[in-house]
């Protein structure tokens, strides 16, 4: 698939396309726009210049009109312009036929994404999990791909079939093998895990998780020095960090941070990263953290509530947190706290709120019982949050 040059001298210049229909509004096609830029930024692309279509449906050849396309084509030319972003999927045949209209490589959100976990990407396991993303985001774009040679041979009746065809079966039969082999590899790791996690003393687990970008490696830092990447950047987290902390006399606990989750996330990829979010599906308590001051945080909630239910089961402790309330009006805050009673308001990043958060969270953990351990849970950070044990 496609990728981004990361040439961190000459940037790849991008225009970005979106199209709003009758099932997405010209309101939400523009939200959608505005994260794809972030999007494009974070994989290390400048965007140029962005435009939309309004549609009825989405054109079955190339997604955009005809007039579309070719508007498509003189800012290409006119900003020499090296790749156009589409904000939907788009299909092997339609890439080819964008390709060979606009002169220009084509990536469509899901190709993005996976670019952008592809450079992030630190551990075996990650590495892994991205692949077969990747080669199952691959799969069904292979046809037509040799379509060409096809032609070649004049028909696909018995004896007629081309050198096209055998060569697409070979290569979709290759792809297939490897998603088997990796897909068998991350059985084999997650199988480790959960021995792993089942030979551990129970340990109160809390989980960091919410939209892309709402501060959970900001407040993973706040609650324990943990040194996590707290970047303005989309997916700046990818492999989960997981951190010891003391919340009184014998009272021991890990934080883990988890990735962001996002709208039209690939589906391949909330399935081959389901072994990584273990982490979630394990915790004692799930900490829920928005980002109040987001134009659509309803809409991210709603996101990441419908990813939570496929990772974890509903009787999991879910508590709600609304972060960056220091960007907030006054009115704002105050209708906020009154829609949402029993969530708690903090400013990771100009530590506000953090006392009431941590009350929160030893509540929990005195509902339960669990041992003062936290084996294979990392190292020990100086947190500020009580008295750390000393060793």
């Amino acid at each position: 698939m496609p990728t981004l040059k990361s040439n961190k001298v000459a940037k790849e210049k991008a225009i970005l396309v979106g199209v709003a229909t009758r099932a997405v509004s010209v309101k939400m096609a523009r939200e959608h726009m505005a994260e794809l830029g972030r999007l494009a930024d974070t994989a290390g692309a400048v965007v140029v210049e962005t435009t939309m279509q309004r549609r009825e449906t989405l054109d079955p050849a190339t997604l955009v009109g005809e007039g579309k396309v070719n508007e498509i084509a003189d800012m290409v030319a006119r900003h020499g312009a090296d790749l156009v972003i589409f904000d939907e999927d788009l299909s092997g045949s339609q890439v080819k036929k964008l390709e060979t209209r606009i002169s220009c490589k084509i990536l469509d959100r899901s190709g993005i994404i996976l670019d952008i976990f592809a450079k992030h990407a630190r551990t075996a396991e990650a590495k892994v999990q991205v692949e077969v993303a990747q080669l199952e985001y691959l799969l069904p774009r292979l046809t037509n791909a040799w379509s060409h040679l096809s032609r070649q041979a004049g028909g696909v009746g018995i004896g007629m079939k081309g050198p096209g065809e055998t060569q697409l079966e070979t290569d979709k039969r290759l792809v297939r093998k490897r998603i088997s082999e990796l897909t068998r590899k991350l059985e084999k790791m997650e199988e480790i895990r959960v021995a792993q996690h089942n030979r551990r003393i129970p340990t109160f687990h809390t989980a960091l998780v919410g939209y892309t970008n709402a501060g959970k490696s900001t407040l993973m830092n706040a609650l324990t020095r943990a040194g996590v990447e707290a970047a303005d950047k989309l997916f700046a987290t990818l492999d989960p960090t997981t951190r010891k902390v003391y919340l009184g006399p014998k009272k021991t606990a890990v934080v883990s941070d988890t990735v962001g989750f996002i709208r039209k996330l690939p589906v391949g990829l909330v399935s081959s990263f389901k072994s990584t979010l273990s982490v979630v599906a394990q915790a004692t308590l799930i900490v829920h953290l928005v980002d109040s001051s987001a134009d659509d945080f309803e809409d991210q909630m709603e996101i990441t509530a419908r990813i939570l239910s496929e990772l974890c089961p509903a009787e999991v402790p879910r508590m709600t947190v609304f972060n960056k309330i220091d960007l907030l009006a006054a009115e704002r805050l105050e209708f906020l706290r009154a829609h949402h009673p029993q969530a708690v308001f903090i400013s990771a990043e100009g530590k506000l709120g953090l006392d009431p958060l941590k009350d929160r969270i030893r509540e929990f953990y005195d509902q339960g019982k669990f041992a003062d351990s936290t084996e294979d849970a990392g190292p020990v950070r100086n947190i500020g949050w009580g008295e750390e044990p000393a060793e």
